[in-house]
């Protein structure tokens, strides 16, 4: 009989689940989508059904349970999403499994990953920045993942950048995820083009002088909200991830250009590409399975190989 941990990590959109071994190994992968325009209650049971049909496809009993879900979150419970619309929610709320169970915020959960496992190894101090649908970043301060006092710690998403420009979906103006998450540079492009449901990798592989502008805004605002990061916190370097970070060279090159020149009297830190993509944020959640399983010592040393799991509705 296997040891094992479910992991499974919450987005907005969808699921991604696993069993993850206690040498590593990831036993198999799985995707649901996320009902969230269906109630936070749907969401929940949602959650749960799909942890007990990954448990129940494993060797036995799990060891633990690891989960990453967005919004404000703490260990034992997740507090509030503003996407999802839960709030207070127990962790044991989760699952019908009688086993640890350990939460994590998304990203934070994702850095985690990165540092163990991925291209933060070795490094005490460094941002993990996922660029998707939305941005938010996970500090990562003396080898772990830092929420502040209150769990907000890292949502440099919201960052003013602009502090005259557009209104952000959470009330503020400006806010560097309104201009560079690959959702803002999609719709920013539609709405300027008079066109509808143009992706953010469109926008960027375009010659049009509409997309060269949005692009050109979205890189200008990044570099910005980095060079505020880089001089309040002195990272090592800027893990960058997501699905805007597939753009390669197109968004490497230009943001470190530009961060370079707003750092007058200093080094820029070196901007690397994540290492784990979108299996960073379900690898963080076996790695908190296994804590909460009284494991914090599996992780360094394991070699993951994760094949992509096809979405099932």
């Amino acid at each position: 009989m296997s040891s094992f941990v479910v992991a499974l990590d919450v987005g907005g959109t969808s699921m991604k689940g696993g069993l993850v071994s206690e040498s590593g190994v990831v036993l198999l992968t799985e995707r649901r989508p996320t009902p969230r325009e269906e109630g936070p209650d749907a969401a929940v049971t949602a959650i749960r059904d799909f942890i007990s049909h990954l448990a129940a496809s494993g060797d036995g009993i799990p060891s633990g349970v690891g989960l990453a879900v967005p919004g404000l979150v703490s260990e034992n419970s997740a507090v509030y999403s503003a996407n999802i619309g839960w709030r207070d929610v127990p962790a044991a709320d989760f699952t019908a499994l009688d086993v640890p169970v350990r939460l994590g915020h998304d990203v934070q959960t994702g850095g985690l990953a990165e540092n163990v496992l991925g291209a933060g190894q070795g490094v005490d101090d460094f941002l993990f920045l996922p660029i998707g649908t939305g941005i938010a970043g996970a500090l990562i301060l003396r080898g772990e993942p830092y929420g502040g006092s209150s769990g907000w710690g890292g949502e440099i998403g919201h960052i003013p950048v602009f502090p005259d420009g557009e209104q952000c979906a959470c009330g503020q103006f400006g806010c560097l995820e309104t201009y560079a998450s690959a959702a803002s540079v999609g719709r920013r492009y539609s709405q300027r083009a008079g066109l509808s449901g143009v992706k953010a990798e469109e926008v960027v592989a375009s010659d049009d002088p509409l997309a060269v502008e949005v692009w050109d805004e979205a890189v200008e605002a990044l570099s910005l909200a980095l060079a505020t990061y880089t001089l309040l916190l002195d990272p090592s370097m800027i893990v960058l991830g997501g699905g805007l970070a597939e753009a390669g060279p197109a968004l490497f090159d230009p943001v470190c250009t530009r961060l370079v020149k707003r750092l007058a009297f200093r080094d820029a830190p070196p901007l690397v590409p994540a290492a784990l993509g979108v299996d960073a944020g379900m690898l963080g959640a076996s790695l908190l399975g296994w804590r909460a399983a009284g494991r914090p010592d599996l992780g360094p040393g394991w070699t993951v190989n994760v094949r992509s799991a096809p979405l099932v509705s």
